[in-house]
């Protein structure tokens, strides 16, 4: 399958002409962000290399704007859960590097188990499941079988109601098994769209196949997963023309399958074992990150945005009122690294995380901060993936699906896993809420179903 969608010197133009954009073409630019209309790629390259500070200040407010009007103050949980450090490619900024000499192992079936307890007790419901490369250690029958383990198990408040897997690319006839266990979302990240970057990083392995890695996701839809996440790693190439790759690769998803990314993630570099962070000359600073951030939060208004604990506690506030709409909370990057941490081993993550607290306390400031903390994955069980998913936001509707769900869930939270201190804060902020649902019958019946919740009675009422 060709990778022609992504012409590297089509996009290093773009940049290099985006330099001379006026300021009326600026404006106009803005203007069309400022009524949800997304960009194309010449307007996003234009806010890219941008750095007028009146230009910035509504790239910024933009950005905003449409978070709170699509998204609301919803903020989607999450945690992953590694299984597997086995990996056969040599890529020049993971941990995991086949070239690295550590203990490797991949969790048993008990461990697997012994790790979702640990994640469920922290009030997780939705788990992202990674994994290296290796057919050897860990094929797609052992990623099968974890996704089993996880929904089979069954706990006193609850289960793991989604498991979106991020595992490396594969055949269209592992994707139709991955979509027949019923995974929710199908991660990838491209790692980077320079073609030539991508060939002197990954150096050896499978996944130095740059055609092969870029063409997974329509290997997914052919198999049936029409929910797909895509990113990039900041901090390999150029970061502006990563973000134009994204975009192309998005559009490419809309034209053949009627739908892009689900999401995108927008992990940064940061140090890991066995790499030197200063051999990478493309560092994306804080600034230039909060740009990226924002300019994606306006090109493609309607795809969440998922920040993981890469980045800080201080970065991860301020980027949450530009355009993220996903974080994980609580997240161990080793295998069997929950269970670690609880007997206070010394741990080898895939990379070291900069906001390491609890997921009660990330949690607990969300609402602190105005937010509502959402466990929902009523999406997933009643078929809202893929093109019916993106009607449902571009339309407008999705306020009236999502914003009721995520309260039932945050008072089913409050009650399973809160104190009662952070049962006020909850019940609080469920109350000032409820009456920004638009749908009236949608409202009362959530005011009902909080409080079948709060008498803790029968839970699974979401729509």
């Amino acid at each position: 399958m060709s990778a022609h969608f992504i012409d590297r010197e089509y996009i290093k133009n773009l940049l290099e002409e985006a330099k001379y954009t006026d300021d009326g073409a600026i404006s106009r630019s803005l203007d069309k962000a400022e009524r949800f209309e997304g960009l194309d790629h010449r307007e996003i390259a234009a806010l890219l290399v941008n750095e007028n500070p009146d230009h910035l200040k509504r790239i910024f407010n933009a950005a905003g704007e449409i978070k709170r009007r699509i998204y609301g103050n919803r903020i989607v949980m999450f945690a992953p859960l590694y299984v597997s450090d086995y990996c056969v490619n040599r890529c020049a900024y993971c941990s995991f590097n086949c070239g690295h000499r550590f203990d490797r192992r991949k969790l048993t079936m008990d461990e697997v188990r012994e790790e979702v307890k640990i994640l469920e007790k922290m009030g997780h419901k939705r788990l992202a499941l990674e994994a290296g490369e290796s057919n050897a250690e860990c094929p797609i029958e052992y990623i099968l079988d974890c996704i089993q383990t996880i929904y089979g198990m069954k706990f006193e408040n609850g289960e793991i109601r989604r498991v979106n897997v991020n595992i490396a690319a594969t055949t269209t006839e592992n994707y139709r098994k991955l979509h027949e266990a019923g995974i929710g979302t199908y991660i990838l990240f491209q790692e980077t769209y320079d073609e030539q970057a991508y060939d002197r990083i990954h150096l050896a392995g499978p996944k130095k196949d740059f055609a092969w890695h870029l063409t997974a996701f329509d290997r997914a839809q052919e198999g049936g997963i029409d929910d797909v996440g895509g990113g990039v790693l900041f901090g390999l190439a150029d970061p502006y023309f990563e973000v134009l790759g994204l975009m192309i690769h998005n559009e490419h998803l809309e034209e053949k399958y009627n739908v892009g990314f689900h999401t995108i993630s927008v992990p940064r570099l940061c140090p890991a074992a066995g790499m030197n962070i200063a051999d990478f000359p493309h560092l994306v600073d804080d600034a230039t990150f909060a740009k990226i951030v924002a300019v994606i939060r306006i090109a493609v208004p309607f795809t969440g945005m998922i920040l993981s604990t890469r980045e800080s506690h201080e970065m991860r506030k301020k980027l949450l009122q530009m355009g993220i709409s996903q974080i994980s909370a609580g997240s161990s990057t080793e295998v069997g690294g929950y269970a670690k941490r609880q007997r206070d081993e010394t741990v080898n993550p895939q990379f070291f995380v900069n906001d390491d607290r609890g997921a009660l306390a990330i949690i607990s400031e969300l609402m602190d901060d105005g937010y509502i903390p959402s466990f929902c994955t009523a999406c997933y069980r009643s078929g809202r993936t893929g093109d019916r998913f993106m009607s449902l936001a571009k339309s407008g509707q999705i306020g009236n699906v999502c914003l009721p769900n995520a309260l039932m869930t945050l008072s089913e939270y409050s009650l399973d896993y809160g104190d009662d201190a952070f049962r006020e804060k909850a019940s609080a902020a469920i109350e000032q809420e409820i009456p920004h649902i638009a749908n009236e019958a949608i409202r009362l019946k959530t005011v009902e179903n909080v409080e079948k919740i709060r008498r803790g009675n029968e839970r699974d009422f979401f729509v």
